[in-house]
């Protein structure tokens, strides 16, 4: 059995405590969070003890990994910390605040000897896993374009407004989802150039973007459009379209296959960021499961333990946020981008910001 470390008690925390244990091969002995009482409940939830900061936990347990699933501007820390004692890391998306830091957790734990993980649980979502089987197989012929585009209301946690913590807003949280399935179901060829429109529409009180649109022009030639929105009535959606030029396919992750349910009294299961609990639902059948978590968490113990080679690493966070950033840059220019996009900005919405 392997021992992991979760840092960060909140929902993308749990998901990785749940998938780690539907392993069968992990124990998670400890969490980390900055909210007691969330740190209690994981710790109650997940059988594990709660430790007060990163370092006390490295200290008092032996660990083969831990997940990071705090704000972004806390994964180099976290990265480092974790290298420096011999552990390897699983890392959230985005993997850091910009490329200095990427290049700097790149660094650390390829001198320490540890995997760095990237994580993006849609490349490992069945049904998105069975569009590229499609592709891959010639069914749809040359790939001409992919659209990708998930949207919802906006996070709930303030810190995803907040920049000086998150780096950027609805493209660098969401966008990045869309930039990686899209690079993943073309075998991550090069991107040629970015596009960017961004905007706030609906949560005018903060200073990131809340709806974003990005095309994509890999060197093949084919494209990719990314649709992101916290402006989006409705909680969750989700969903894939790929032309081919000899077919088609379209996949709806979050309502294709959800169960719809009405109630007056409200359900406790509806599916993520849903404005209310009566009325219609979406609720999530196996939603850990669906949305790749279990089969990311699995693909990730079996990298660690030198039965496979891991398909989402530090480098593919790395490219995917130097996309963002180069986004971001087309964002504020209103100009097409070339990649490679090289920059030394704080955070990859400091020239939108600048600029709006």
């Amino acid at each position: 059995m392997l021992r992991a470390g979760v840092i960060g008690a909140a929902f993308a925390g749990r998901l990785h405590a749940e998938s780690l244990i539907a392993t069968g091969r992990v124990e998670v002995a400890g969490v980390v969070s900055a909210g007691p009482a969330s740190s209690a409940a994981f710790a109650r939830d997940f059988h594990c003890a709660a430790y007060p900061d990163l370092d006390t936990l490295l200290a008092a347990e032996r660990l083969d990994l831990v997940t990071i699933a705090v704000p972004n501007r806390f994964h180099l820390p976290a990265t480092l910390a974790a290298a420096a004692a011999g552990v390897h890391v699983i890392c959230e998306k985005p993997l850091a605040m910009n490329l200095a830091e990427a290049d700097t957790m790149l660094d650390a734990c390829r001198d320490a000897g540890v995997l760095l993980l990237y994580g993006e649980q849609l490349c490992f979502a069945p049904r998105y896993q069975r569009v590229r089987e499609l592709i891959q197989s010639g069914t749809l012929g040359t790939v001409v374009q992919m659209q990708h585009w998930e949207r919802h209301g906006g996070p709930h946690a303030r810190w995803f407004h907040d920049p000086t913590q998150s780096g950027g807003g609805v493209l660098l949280d969401m966008g990045c989802h869309g930039i990686e399935v899209a690079r993943w179901l073309l075998d991550k060829p090069p991107v040629a150039t970015v596009h960017a429109r961004l905007g706030i529409f609906k949560h005018s009180s903060g200073n990131v973007d809340d709806h974003a649109l990005v095309t994509m022009q890999f060197q093949t030639g084919a494209l990719a459009v990314i649709d992101s929105s916290w402006a989006a009535p409705g909680g969750i959606d989700e969903r894939l379209e790929v032309l081919g030029t000899a077919g088609s396919v379209s996949a709806d992750l979050a309502r294709g296959q959800s169960l719809l349910v009405y109630s007056d009294i409200g359900v406790n299961d509806a599916a993520e960021k849903a404005p209310g609990r009566a009325g219609w639902n979406f609720i999530a059948h196996e939603e850990a499961r669906t949305w790749g978590w279990h089969g990311e968490m699995a693909h990730f113990v079996d990298a660690i333990t030198g039965a496979i080679a891991p398909e989402e690493t530090g480098s593919d966070g790395r490219q995917v946020l130097e996309i963002v950033m180069a986004a971001y840059q087309s964002a504020a220019t209103g100009a097409e981008v070339a990649l490679p996009f090289h920059t030394t900005a704080a955070m990859p919405i400091e020239p939108w910001l600048t600029r709006r």
